[in-house]
C-alpha cells in the first residue's frame, strides 16, 4: 500500500477516535446526560436491634415503616441476629428514653421503650416512631400538637399519630442529605420522655 493512503487511513482512524472521544466526553453536559427524573441521591443505612425489646416488636417495625415511607435519604433496616447495630433498642419499665442523634454509620445510639408510658395510656406505635426521631436527630418540641410527632407526651394519651411531619421529615432529610450524615457529629444527650 503505497505511503500516501497509509496517511489517509491513519488520518481518518485519528478523526473517527477524536469524534467517538469528544462525543464520549461531552455526553455528560448535554441536558439528556444529567440526573435523570427519579434518580436517587446516596441512602444512609441504619441497622437497628430489637432482639431486647421484646412484647414491642410490632411497635418497631410499624415506626421503622413510617420513618422509611416518609424520608428517602436514610433507611431503617433489622440488623441481621447478632450483627453489629447503629440503633440498640431495648424494652424498659421506665419512661422511654433515647439519645439524640442523628447516629452515624458505624457508630452506636440507644433507645429505650418504657412500659410506663404504656401503662399510662401511651400508643407503642407513637412511642417507637418519636423514638427513633431521637436517633435520627430531632429533639422534642414539646408542648406540641399530635400533628407533630416529635411532641411526644404532650400531645396526650388520645394521640396514635405515628408519622413525623414536614418539618420533621426535612430535617431528617437534610441530616442525611447526599450521606452527609458521617460529617454530623451525634448529640450523645439522652432524652427522657416523660410527662
Amino acid at each position: 500500500m503505497p505511503l500516501a493512503t497509509w496517511i489517509k487511513a491513519g488520518t481518518s482512524a485519528t478523526a473517527l477516535v477524536l469524534a467517538t472521544a469528544g462525543t464520549a466526553s461531552a455526553a455528560p453536559t448535554t441536558p439528556t446526560a444529567t440526573a435523570q427524573p427519579g434518580a436517587q441521591a446516596a441512602v444512609v443505612t441504619l441497622r437497628y436491634d430489637d432482639s431486647r425489646a421484646a412484647g414491642w416488636e410490632a411497635a418497631i417495625a410499624a415506626g421503622v415503616a413510617s420513618w422509611n415511607a416518609s424520608v428517602t435519604n436514610v433507611r431503617l433496616v433489622e440488623a441481621a441476629p447478632g450483627g453489629a447495630a447503629e440503633i440498640v433498642i431495648v424494652a424498659t419499665s421506665g419512661w422511654p428514653q433515647a439519645t439524640l442523634g442523628p447516629v452515624r454509620p458505624g457508630r452506636q445510639v440507644r433507645v429505650e421503650l418504657g412500659s410506663q408510658a404504656v401503662n399510662d395510656g401511651y400508643n407503642k406505635t407513637r412511642i417507637a416512631a418519636h423514638e427513633l426521631g431521637h436517633s435520627l436527630g430531632l429533639p422534642d418540641t414539646k408542648p406540641g400538637p399530635c400533628s407533630q410527632l416529635m411532641s411526644g407526651s404532650s400531645a396526650g394519651t388520645a394521640c396514635t399519630s405515628a408519622v413525623p411531619n414536614a418539618t420533621e421529615r426535612s430535617r431528617v432529610q437534610s441530616y442525611y442529605a447526599n450521606a452527609l450524615a458521617a460529617s454530623v457529629v451525634t448529640d450523645g444527650r439522652t432524652l427522657v420522655d416523660a410527662p
